[in-house]
């Protein structure tokens, strides 16, 4: 009698097949027990996202400790939510690598040779996570950097990793829309499946040990080919992200996965898809996927659920209903989402309760919960003690770059230079850089031997800079170079405090070509990050509603403060800048002008209406940070100081006055009021309580 394929399976899995007429069974692997159906399982899917190399909770710019972040405290908030959820994977977001002096050293001052590891890989790799994907400043150390310390071939002509084994994660890594110009092909996997067994309970109320697929996939901002063209350019395409989740999740689907996760560097967008926009991930709602992590906006969501918890950010709070976003709860269309602010400030924890159903684990949204977790999450008040383990494992990088902040620029200053009040007109912080930017920009101007820039020597020269350190990353996110400096007592400049002034030491320096009307559709744009102040209302308003984008707030300066500029807070965004002149004449949309600033902006970072690239004239090799540097050192060998006269008064735009019925505030850092006086803000009146995010809400008089 013969044997069909159907009866011979059958027979084989009870280990009855006999061969060549032998009447012993033939020795099999026991079959995998069936999984009942309604059987559950629980697992946590826990997120970290924007950690920009705050390994430890420490500040290098001041040289002080900080509880309020580091990844040695994220990894107590691990192992405290590993404990609470058996069943987990832990996976990051992107922006890891850059964003401190610690990651400046390792990637641009003293390069990591390919046998070491990168400090926050280290310890990234001692905290076991199971995946991460990439964000937009992943690039900025440039591709070959890239892909040395994440020991990955590229497949990019000219771009070659170091032959061998590189110091790198120990966990998968995955990019799924970026790929390769000469090959068409992704240049690093864009997904993965991460096999798993956890623990699931039976109907019955037995367990039983199951195994699922977690797939996970990574997607960053198109813009990466604006914000670090000079890296990128001709090497590296970019798909949309819904483009290239519908092309993967299917396939993904078909390959095994269970549970399909997206981890999405962009922030919450719900207006109309398109495949260029900068936070595109509400919009991957719709591609099939069964979770999303996010970050890129340094927020919190959902609104966290620790007692005394900070207020959702107005971003979010605006959603309209018709959005299906619920930041409360942590749904967007349905899909389970949570951001982890940034810093490595919190842990992104969503809670899935999967059943299986008709052959496949289907998750249930009722039994799902999602939570952005704190340092405070305890009781609201004490930050969580750091995990000791993690110190040891970088203490010689943490000391490497203590030693390397504190080298002397050779120059002083008698001026404190902060931007806790930055919203408030004080420019101390601010106008040190946008001179560096001018004299650089005119010098080079100057000095060239292209005809067409020679042709420009006449048109005046302007600068414009963001006080990228005033609060977007919380309370203690504020520069503060020389504290206590003075006439009296000179403070000498450190090799830290140039990266204090201008954050991004990947920026660099480029000017464009404007006519008066862009400079003013530019000011409006800056000026959309006040509050509408209506001056009949009596509850209180915030001036600066949020500072999730403090980064596209321009300050701009001429010579002289020859530009001169005011704010009239109570008109809708768009319409709030009035008395523009320059030289004491207002400025007309057909007048010419040269903007100092960075390739993130001249490339279209901002939004900016017609700054996109296309006025481009100066395309500098030299980083802004480095341009503040040598600025300053500068000045040291000329005078050997710089001065609030000089470098740190020139306040070039100040609000409408107008009075108002009920208070108006400005959340900063808490006791800066006698700094404010000193610096005569005279709009800022008085300090009030802290709100629960720790900023101090001043109470400001615009009619001042």
């Amino acid at each position: 009698m013969k044997l069909n394929l159907v009866m011979l399976a059958a027979l084989g899995a009870a280990g009855l097949v006999a061969c060549g007429g032998d009447s012993a069974p033939v020795a099999t692997t026991p079959a995998v027990p069936a999984i009942p159906e309604g059987t559950t399982v629980t697992l946590a899917l826990l997120e970290t996202t924007d950690i920009h190399a705050n390994v430890m909770s420490y500040n290098y710019y001041s040289l002080a400790e900080d509880s309020s972040l580091g990844l040695e405290r994220t990894a107590s908030l691990v192992k405290a939510a590993r404990t609470e959820n058996p069943n987990n994977v832990l996976l990051d977001d992107g922006d890891t690598i850059q964003g401190t002096l610690l990651g400046d050293l390792q990637a641009v001052t003293k390069p990591i040779p390919c046998s070491d590891t990168m400090a926050v890989h280290k310890v990234m790799n001692a905290m076991q996570y199971d995946g991460g994907g990439f964000g937009n400043h992943e690039f900025n150390y440039g591709l070959p950097l890239l892909s040395q310390i994440t020991n990955t071939d590229f497949g990019i002509p000219g771009v070659t990793k170091p032959t061998g084994t590189c110091g790198a994660p120990a966990f998968p890594l995955v990019l799924t829309n970026v790929t390769g110009v000469a090959s068409g092909k992704p240049i690093v996997q864009p997904y993965t499946l991460l096999p798993r067994t956890f623990s699931a309970l039976k109907p019955d109320g037995g367990k039983l040990d199951v195994k699922l697929n977690i797939g996970i996939m990574s997607f960053v901002p198109p813009q990466i080919l604006e914000w670090d063209q000079k890296n990128l350019a001709g090497k590296v395409a970019i798909t949309g992200v819904q483009e290239a989740a519908k092309q993967y999740v299917p396939e993904m689907r078909t390959k095994g996965a269970d549970l399909v996760v997206a981890l999405s560097h962009g922030g919450l967008d719900p207006s109309a898809y398109s495949p260029k926009m900068e936070n595109g991930s509400y919009h991957l709602t719709s591609t099939g996927i069964d979770a999303l992590l996010i970050g890129h906006s340094h927020l919190i969501f959902p609104k966290g659920k620790e007692t005394g918890a900070a207020a959702l950010d107005p971003s979010f709070a605006a959603f309209p209903a018709s959005a299906n976003i619920d930041a409360v709860n942590g749904f967007v269309n349905g899909v389970p989402t949570v951001m982890a602010q940034s810093w490595g400030r919190r842990l992104g924890i969503i809670k899935l309760t999967l059943a299986y159903t008709n052959g496949k684990w289907v998750v249930q949204p009722a039994k799902t919960t999602v939570e952005s977790r704190g340092f405070k999450y305890t009781d609201g008040a004490t930050n969580i003690a750091a995990d000791a383990s993690i110190a040891p494992l970088v203490a010689t990088e943490h000391a490497a770059t203590i030693a390397y902040a504190k080298q002397p620029l050779g120059v002083s200053t008698d001026f404190e230079m902060s931007s806790y009040f930055a919203l408030a007109g004080d420019v101390s912080a601010i106008q040190l850089v946008n001179q560096a930017q001018l004299a650089y920009v005119k010098n080079f101007i100057a000095t060239s031997t292209d005809a067409t820039l020679a042709g420009y020597k006449n048109i005046p020269v302007i600068s414009c800079s963001a006080p990228f350190k005033a609060g977007r990353n919380g309370a203690s996110d504020f520069t503060d170079v020389a504290p206590g400096a003075s006439a009296a007592a000179p403070v000498g400049l450190q090799v830290r405090n140039p990266g204090d002034l201008y954050l991004y030491s990947n920026n660099n320096l480029q000017a464009v070509k404007i006519k008066g009307s862009d400079l003013k559709a530019w000011l409006e744009t800056a000026a959309k990050q006040f509050g509408q102040i209506d001056p009949a209302k009596t509850a209180e308003q915030d001036l600066v509603p949020s500072y999730g984008t403090i980064y596209n707030y321009d300050v701009f300066y001429a010579e002289n403060n020859a530009l001169t500029y005011q704010i009239d807070v109570t008109k809708p965004a768009g319409s709030r800048i009035v008395n523009l002149s320059y030289l004491g004449k207002a400025v007309a949309d057909a007048d010419d002008f040269i903007v100092a600033t960075n390739d993130y902006r001249a490339g279209g970072g901002g939004a900016v209406p017609g700054i996109d690239g296309s006025k481009t004239i100066i395309k500098s090799p030299d980083a802004n940070q480095t341009v503040v540097s040598n600025y300053l050192s500068a000045q040291g060998t000329a005078t050997g100081k710089v001065t609030l006269a000089g470098n740190g008064s020139a306040r070039s735009w100040s609000f409408v006055k107008v009075a108002t019925a009920g208070p108006v505030i400005l959340r900063s850092a808490p006791g800066h009021l006698a700094l404010a006086r000193s610096s005569g803000i005279t709009a800022v009146t008085a300090e009030g309580g802290q709100d629960a995010s720790g900023f101090a809400k001043y109470a400001i008089d615009l009619s001042k």
